[in-house]
């Protein structure tokens, strides 16, 4: 008998029953589009602002230490300090290494450059441009050409490579603003030291690069008789947002809290441990970036939030206004059921089962549109899909079933209310 009035009801009601499905259909769309938007927006948002450069800048120890006796500085002197450029690949090792992205080493030094019969004073820069690079079994590419997308060169990009032709001279960059300032262009040949060079392109970079000449790292080792050696190296790092507990002290936690941290990708955690691996080196954040990426973060994971909580709320009063409808249409039935001995647990049973189904249909069918919607997002706004993944049908399904009973409650309240003989009467 239950299922046949359960059965019945789905017959003579289908308009009703439509408008609540749709109705949390709809509701549970969007729920599903923003969690999972939400849950792979961080990986997202934080790939878009790797494409600002990097957030970490490795430096020597010793530029940053400051001895004071007796009022006098005793900063040792900078100019010999340096990182060994064969060290930075260990970066690749930490925990965190398949976070690295990328890296750039940097090393200049104010040189005298000869060209079109003419000497002038500029900064020679040297670094990676595009390097492959072998750690273990992994191959990788690295260098200011996916570090700093934003350089734009007119011409050809140099070629990192050691075993340059003798016979042909190394090609190198020279900055937009010092190509105007010398009438140099592409193809012209300049001289530095006792390396004649070519300039293969013009680099427009909105820095202090406008004013330089940008040459593989290991030609700018060799001028300055410095090999092996770095100034200076940025990096690129996939990280969390910071919060409190990423900014506390390792040093001052528990075991089981120092595992955790560390085993967060923080950028004061990778940090940690690509100071681990280079004892002698100064890693610092480029907070710009990380506050920036927290930031974004929060404030659009607080919209997604604002967005799902409205979406549910409209799909609990859609279903309480039908659910409401329902009942009052059937409250002949429902006077019926209780004058034959039906009690109040049957009759919110009959009810309440009614809405577990329209729940589960309708949070199957918005998991479906909302994952339809969340891939459409992903490619319009980030340009790669979003990952749906499986648990949030779980997490949808349920929160379905307890949107519509809170929706049902207090007109199946209402139906366990009446009273039978003047229901029958036709009274209420």
């Amino acid at each position: 008998m239950f299922l046949r009035l359960l059965f019945e009801s789905f017959r003579r009601q289908k308009r009703r029953k439509t408008v609540a499905l749709l109705s949390i259909a709809l509701g549970m769309s969007i729920a599903t589009a923003m969690i999972a938007v939400g849950t792979d927006i961080g990986d997202k948002i934080n790939q878009e602002l790797r494409s600002l450069g990097a957030n970490l800048v490795l430096t020597p120890v010793e530029d940053t230490l400051d001895v004071n006796l007796g009022g006098v500085n005793l900063k040792p002197a900078s100019e010999g300090a340096f990182i060994r450029e064969q060290d930075l690949i260990k970066i690749k090792g930490i925990f965190w290494g398949h976070n690295i992205k990328g890296y750039a080493p940097f090393l200049s030094a104010p040189q005298a450059i000869r060209a079109k019969n003419t000497q002038i004073e500029a900064e020679l820069i040297g670094t990676y441009f595009a390097q492959p690079l072998r750690y273990g079994k992994e191959d990788f590419t690295t260098g200011v050409r996916s570090m700093n997308p934003w350089w734009k060169v007119e011409g050809e990009w140099p070629q990192d490579y050691a075993d340059w032709p003798q016979n042909q001279p190394p090609n190198v960059l020279i900055g937009t603003k010092l190509a105007e300032q010398n009438n140099l262009t592409v193809g012209d040949a300049i001289e530095i030291g006792d390396k004649n060079l070519r300039v293969s392109g013009i680099l427009n970079s909105g820095g202090s690069e406008d004013q330089a000449v940008v040459a593989p790292l290991h030609i700018v080792q060799t001028i300055l008789g410095q090999p092996n050696a770095v100034r200076r190296v940025t990096v690129s790092a996939l990280t969390k947002p910071e919060d409190p507990f990423a900014r506390k002290d390792p040093n001052k936690m528990t075991p089981a809290m120092r595992d955790r941290w560390y085993c967060s990708p923080y950028a004061n955690s990778i940090a940690f441990q690509i100071n681990e691996v280079l004892p002698n080196v100064r890693v610092e954040q480029i907070r710009q970036v990380e506050q920036i990426q927290g930031k974004v973060l929060s404030r659009v994971s607080g919209l997604m939030l604002l967005l799902t909580l409205a979406a549910l709320l409209a799909a609990a009063l859609a279903v309480s206004a039908a659910m409401a409808a329902t009942i009052l249409e059937r409250r002949q039935e429902v006077g019926l059921m209780k004058s034959l001995g039906a009690g109040n647990v049957a009759v919110a049973s009959l009810f309440l089962t009614e809405a577990g189904f329209l729940a589960l249909a309708g949070g199957l069918l918005g998991f479906l549109a909302g994952a339809a919607l969340a891939h459409r997002i992903g490619q319009s706004i980030f340009g790669s899909s979003i990952v749906v993944h499986p648990v949030v049908l779980a997490v949808v399904l349920c929160a379905a079933v307890l949107v519509t009973f809170i929706g049902s409650a207090g007109a199946v309240r209402k139906a366990m209310q009446f009273d039978p003989a003047v229901v029958l009467r036709g009274d209420a």
